[in-house]
């Protein structure tokens, strides 16, 4: 694999685009160092999908300006085309193909690229080599459609929600494939949803929401930003109106902030042994029944919840 000599795998500024009424990317700056894995986390309709095809070269901006491994799609498409490996949300491969076809044939379109076989083995399709697409699984279809991104030996690998739509087992044989591809130096941009597998996979993450960042780091900075290291949820039953106030909540010792959503109380906590005996205290002393209670470690969800007020399943 060829190496950038640009310190940059992408530089996105002041990026652009509307579809009639709706703003899709409105003014997104962000940048990809070269080897890094970064993650566009976000709802769906947050203008994750948007932003990536606008770096793929797939859909033109309105305004802004894209640089990828050091190049612009206006001056250098047929080059950038032979560094970048794309994953679309849904890759429609022909059903009648074996997967060796598949494989050999999206080899075809790159100068230089990776050995077919090899390329097959290192997706665990070897034993599918003869089978046609259209027998294949979810997750093997998935993994098909990754090797068909990496057969060209890409600097650059762009996958859009990658694991949608699989099984458990299926989402950590991809995440495990993207590991090693990491691993081997190439550069990632990837979309997701799923916190999991933006706290696994990413070195640092953008937090997308209605075509803006609202947050940028890695996983670890912004779940520390919180300031919080546990979550607790929980309800009561048969309270009155006005029993319980966020106030009164975030006093209580141990206890950073808190918010109420549906009849659902939501406490960001630094200690759990100080703040579920000064919740629980509290309830009994205001004669309130605990309906249920939960425990969590802080994630980039509630990272999302504490930027928004909204889920991030949400939108």
């Amino acid at each position: 694999m060829a190496s950038s000599a640009s310190p940059l795998a992408l530089r996105v500024s002041g990026l652009c685009k509307s579809y009639g009424a709706v703003t899709a990317v409105d003014g997104l700056d962000l940048t990809v160092a070269t080897g890094e894995c970064f993650g566009l986390l976000g709802p769906n309709g947050a203008g994750k999908t948007t932003t990536i095809e606008i770096c793929e070269g797939l859909t033109e901006p309105d305004a802004g300006d894209v640089e990828v491994l050091g190049r612009t799609w206006d001056r250098d498409e047929g080059a950038l085309r032979e560094r970048l490996g794309i994953q679309l949300q849904e890759t429609q491969l022909a059903e009648k193909l074996t997967v060796d076809e598949t494989v050999k044939l999206f080899r075809s379109f790159y100068a230089r690229g990776r050995d077919v076989n090899e390329v097959i083995d290192v997706v665990q399709l070897g034993e599918k080599r003869g089978a046609r697409v259209g027998k294949l699984s979810g997750g093997q279809k998935q993994r098909l459609a990754l090797a068909c991104a990496i057969v060209g030996d890409p600097e650059l690998l762009f996958l859009d929600e990658p694991t949608t739509g699989l099984d458990p087992q299926s989402r950590r044989q991809l995440w495990d494939l993207i590991i090693e591809l990491r691993a081997s130096g190439r550069s990632i941009v990837l979309t997701t949803h799923y916190m999991d597998e933006a706290e696994r996979l990413c070195d640092r993450v953008a937090i997308v929401d209605h075509g803006h960042v609202i947050a940028l780091g890695s996983p670890r900075e912004l779940i520390a930003s919180l300031g919080a290291e546990h979550v607790v949820e929980f309800t009561v039953r048969g309270a009155p109106a006005g029993a319980l106030t966020t106030e009164l909540l975030r006093d209580l010792d141990g206890v950073r902030a808190a918010r109420e959503q549906d009849g659902r109380w939501t406490l960001q906590v630094v200690e759990l042994a100080r703040a579920v005996p000064a919740l629980l205290g509290e309830l009994s002393r205001r004669a309130l029944a605990l309906g249920d209670l939960a425990t969590h470690s802080a994630t980039l969800e509630d990272v999302f919840v504490h930027l928004t007020g909204r889920q991030l399943r949400d939108g």
